[in-house]
């Protein structure tokens, strides 16, 4: 696997996982994970979104910075960073509760706008508040991907859908059939490319008025937190070297596979105890 000469940006959502049951957390987030798993994986990698100047935000910063992504139109503002607290129920991730915190408190300006176009791709999410801003990005940017995740099938997918180039979706526990008839409806919609992840069943893609099929790629697995993220990043950084679906797949499954062997999205793990009092989360929520 590998993203030689592709430069990829996350642009939006961030957050920390906190895991209340095993005190530890973690620096996370689509957008972010995208893009430090990409740079993994040998693409070169920027970030832009909103972080607080608390805990949080530091980890977020500091963790993205010793991966080598690229933070300088990352914006760090005073406030309450977005964290989300997470337990474990029968090996299974619950996410108990979120706080969205100052993740969207920006706008991007002209010299953004410039550094977006700096990248081959621009990759987004449904966490990342940015709906009035996606006609603008996907002008500016080379390529627009986008995860709705479960969300796709409300007005947020309506609404985006038209802009994005590569769309993808969650959509496990039903059948090929039904699979089917959604990926041609979304790529009715405007996105070139759709792909679907469905868990255990692996994932299906639909371009070019057909559809792909990948198996996963069986791993030991520590954490799954994560793992639709890295499949994102494996598919776009080899879809974009010369836009073929079938090893794009293989190589998001495989980035997915991997990112199944260490805890959260990218590791990089502190010890929740290390929290001010006010930032502890409540282990009754």
């Amino acid at each position: 696997m590998t993203g030689s000469s592709v430069r990829l940006l996350g642009l939006g959502d961030n957050t920390v996982d906190i895991y209340v049951d095993r005190n530890v957390m973690f620096p996370g987030g689509n957008a972010v994970n995208v893009a430090v798993l990409a740079k993994r994986l040998g693409a070169d990698t920027g970030y832009l979104g909103c972080l607080a100047n608390d805990v949080f935000g530091r980890l977020l910063h500091d963790s993205m910075s010793a991966e080598g992504v690229d933070l300088s139109r990352c914006r760090c503002v005073d406030g309450e960073n977005a964290h989300v607290q997470v337990r474990h129920r029968d090996g299974d991730r619950v996410f108990v509760k979120s706080t969205p915190g100052v993740r969207a408190a920006y706008r991007l300006d002209a010299d953004d706008f410039a550094y977006v176009r700096s990248f081959d791709a621009v990759h987004s999410s449904y966490c990342s508040d940015n709906e009035e801003m996606i006609p603008a990005i996907a002008e500016a940017a080379g390529l627009l991907s986008y995860d709705f995740s479960y969300r796709w099938s409300g007005d947020l997918g309506a609404r985006i859908a038209p802009h994005v180039d590569i769309a993808f979706l969650s959509f496990p526990d039903h059948d090929e059939a039904e699979c089917l008839a959604v990926l041609r409806r979304w790529s009715s919609a405007g996105p070139r490319v759709v792909v679907m992840t469905r868990g255990s069943d692996g994932a299906l893609a639909w371009a070019d008025g057909a559809m792909h099929r990948q198996k996963i790629v069986p791993a030991p697995v520590v954490d799954t937190l994560g793992a639709g993220d890295a499949f994102i990043a494996g598919f776009l950084i080899r879809y974009l070297r010369d836009r073929a679906i079938r090893p794009a797949l293989q190589n998001g499954a495989q980035a997915a596979a991997a990112a199944c062997g260490w805890l959260g999205g990218f590791g990089h793990g502190v010890p929740i105890a290390g929290l001010p009092p006010e930032d502890l989360p409540n282990p009754h929520s």
